[in-house]
């Protein structure tokens, strides 16, 4: 007798929006940002701030300032920034700013690796019964959140992720079947999809994580496995960069003088 092997976890399937509990399928309201990094590649604007606090510049605005006025804009009423490297420097300012939200930081004591911290913040929230977003502190970007929030619902995804096609950062070539180039072109959108640090939870997301770890490796792998897990593509012409080096907060600088020009 051939042996048969165990039939894989059956798809979650997406359910009619009746289906849904109300409280599931309205934008959230609450968000955290993970903002501990060192932020080493970003030296020497980091020896002195932590990585979300780098202004970009012609904004007199640090990273985490544009953030949370986007979260605003999007409906978040309460954020809890999960602070690290050079934690009191956040701390001081979120405290002096005119914010448009309510904000809340907690500070690991001890290192709980992405996941372990992401569900550390997440007790802090103040709707633990209720959908979340979260970002990484790096990333600067516009989009619709309560688009990605109602993607998320209509799948009824545990979690979802925005996803980027960020731009190569060489030129590239392209040739024929014979070998012979044809083009240079300079800077090409990537073929592939990236995790663009920007997600949607659902409120049983939080107890999936890690107490100490990395989720990217543990939870969010089971919940592919599982069909929990939806890619949400951010809409065309949305503004979306990760701030990890010198060069990208100069092209911030530069592609946010264009559009104020245009």
């Amino acid at each position: 007798m051939t042996d048969v092997p165990p039939a894989p976890p059956a798809p979650h399937t997406a359910v009619s929006a009746a289906a849904i509990p109300a409280s599931l399928t309205q934008a959230p309201t609450q968000a955290v940002v993970l903002a501990g990094g060192q932020g080493s590649r970003l030296r020497p604007y980091t020896d002195d701030r932590p990585k979300p606090m780098v202004e970009i510049p012609g904004t007199g605005v640090p990273i985490i300032g544009h953030q949370l006025n986007w979260l605003a804009s999007e409906g978040v009423t309460d954020a809890v920034v999960s602070c690290g490297h050079l934690a009191e420097v956040l701390q001081e300012w979120l405290a002096a700013a005119d914010l448009p939200l309510r904000v809340t930081t907690v500070v690991e004591e001890e290192p709980l690796g992405r996941g372990g911290g992401l569900k550390y913040a997440a007790r802090h929230l103040p709707h633990p019964d209720r959908p979340w977003y979260a970002t990484n502190g790096d990333i600067w970007t516009r989009f619709s959140l309560r688009e990605m929030a109602a993607f998320h619902a209509e799948r009824a995804a545990t979690a979802t992720l925005a996803l980027a096609r960020p731009r190569i950062p060489w030129g590239v070539v392209e040739t024929n079947e014979f070998g012979q180039v044809l083009d240079f072109i300079e800077a090409p959108p990537s073929p592939y999809l990236i995790n663009a640090g920007v997600y949607v939870f659902s409120p049983e997301f939080t107890a999936l994580l890690p107490d100490l770890g990395d989720h990217e490796r543990t939870t969010f792998p089971r919940l592919a496995r599982e069909r929990r897990l939806a890619g949400f593509p951010l809409p065309q012409g949305a503004y979306w960069r990760a701030i990890d080096t010198a060069k990208d907060l100069t092209e911030a600088a530069r592609e946010l003088a264009a559009q104020r020009a245009s």
